[in-house]
């Protein structure tokens, strides 16, 4: 039997330095890496954090074996389940970042059992990590470029899996071999279903949390020398045959060191379901080049791919979890018409419920076009029809944030600091400037403890 595409990711992993990778790769990681912080310090203040601390915490901590921080907070938890905590703020508002041809955040699992795992074992440098970062972008975006069909499981976190396996196997300094193994441990307990996605539950960023904190367990075991499948890729019950489907993963392992993932990855400008972004970038541009007020809208026509309409098509109503209102295109597009804008604040229980939100979603309509790609999220088409009977439309080809149509930089360091600012507990802005300057300089630095120490907030 031929090899499994796998032993290509792995080998990636295992050998790919950072100066062979090149400066635009290094740049785009600094960033997201920077962004995904930002994001995850934030999530500390999304519902269901306690809760999430408290149950892992009932099993017992002892701090001087195998302890790591959460985010924000500095709430000391074994590794592992700092992992989960940590990749579940990273993606429970949303706000995290996206390869859009993937449909996979590649940071939320990754940065979460990243983040727990140096945290945990210490003396990791910040080249290494920054090095382990870019090839789990590699390795989680490229499975799902790979992708040929519609997503049925939840692919941030299935292929975010393999990502975090195989970077915090790397971390560890563990071969080809021990990379493959951890992949494949990983495989074995993977998860991850869009029906929490189709209900807007929080169990939908905690399926990130799982596949993070199984990646620990797993690279622990590989490095014990656990043997493990090998053809977990392309064999009959491998990844794609199981989660995936239709898949082209061997032309994506030949692109390994040629094509960088990270360049490709989008920001996301606000703190919901990306497919929805579109549709406020065009709200945004209409309102502002037209000068009407939302008062004035009488029907709004969306028109975007069938991925697009299948993840936030859903229907706004008085009874949505913050969870469901981030994916419904109807309210978040309603709410962009009303404030200008769209934050994490707008999807508390009073900004859910409040009539004027829900009255304009009921006159906005989102339908698919014919567009023949299932994973694809633009170009999209919106039409206004004023209650004067004037009318407005636009075609967006490029999603705001994306690398075609970037957030400036002043623009996504504005989210950075909104974001420490509004995390519970709060990180200040002196200690924020901090972080961010580690960001930078992350090669230099000694141990990656010493940039998680500025993504705690101070002890009150």
């Amino acid at each position: 039997m031929m090899r499994d595409a796998a032993w290509a990711f792995a080998e990636h992993a295992a050998t790919t330095r950072l100066d062979q990778m090149p400066a635009a790769a290094i740049a785009r990681a600094k960033v997201f890496l920077l962004d995904s912080l930002g994001v995850g310090i934030v999530g500390s203040a999304a519902p269901w954090v306690e809760e999430l601390l408290d149950a892992q915490a009932s099993f017992g901590v002892d701090p001087s074996c195998g302890a790591a921080r959460v985010l924000a907070s500095g709430r000391v938890l074994p590794g592992p389940a700092a992992a989960l905590a940590n990749a579940y703020q990273i993606h429970n508002s949303e706000f995290d970042c996206v390869h859009e041809q993937a449909v996979v955040h590649p940071m939320a699992v990754l940065l979460g059992a990243m983040s727990a795992y140096a945290d945990m074992r210490g003396g990791i440098s910040g080249e290494a990590f920054l090095t382990a970062l870019i090839l789990g972008v590699d390795i989680a975006a490229g499975l799902g470029v790979a992708s040929k069909a519609p997503l049925t499981f939840f692919r941030p976190a299935t292929a975010g899996g393999f990502g975090a396996a195989a970077a915090l196997a790397r971390l560890r300094g563990l071969d080809t071999t021990g990379v493959l193994a951890a992949m494949s441990i990983a495989y074995g307990q993977m998860g991850g279903t869009m029906q929490a996605h189709t209900e807007g539950k929080a169990l939908l960023a905690m399926q990130a949390g799982f596949n993070a904190r199984n990646a620990v367990l797993a690279v622990e075991l590989a490095a014990r020398g656990m043997e493990a499948p090998e053809h977990i890729l392309e064999g009959p019950y491998g990844y794609f045959a199981n989660f995936e489907g239709d898949h082209d993963v061997q032309a994506v392992a030949a692109t390994l060191g040629k094509t960088w993932r990270i360049t490709e990855v989008a920001h996301k400008p606000f703190p919901s379901g990306r497919a929805t972004h579109g549709l406020v970038d065009a709200a945004l541009q209409l309102a502002r080049r037209h000068g009407f007020t939302a008062a004035e809208i009488d029907r709004v026509d969306c028109r975007t791919p069938s991925l697009t309409q299948r993840l936030i098509g859903r229907p706004a109503h008085d009874r949505m979890t913050p969870n469901y209102a981030r994916l419904s295109g109807q309210y978040v597009v309603a709410t962009a018409f009303l404030r200008n804008d769209v934050g994490v604040e707008d999807f508390s229980p009073a900004a859910i419920a409040a009539p004027e939100r829900l009255g304009l979603a009921g006159r906005i309509h989102i339908a698919a076009d014919d567009n023949p790609d299932p994973n694809a999220m633009s170009p999209i088409a919106m039409k206004v029809r004023l209650a004067s009977g004037a009318r407005h439309e636009i075609r967006l080809e490029a999603i705001y944030g994306a690398p075609a149509n970037p957030m400036p930089p002043e623009a996504h360091l504005a989210k950075f600091y909104k974001n420490c600012a509004n995390a519970a507990p709060v990180v200040p802005g002196a200690q924020a400037a901090r972080l961010e300057a580690a960001v930078a300089g992350i090669e230099g630095l000694a141990d990656i403890r010493d940039l998680i120490d500025l993504c705690i907030a101070p002890a009150p």
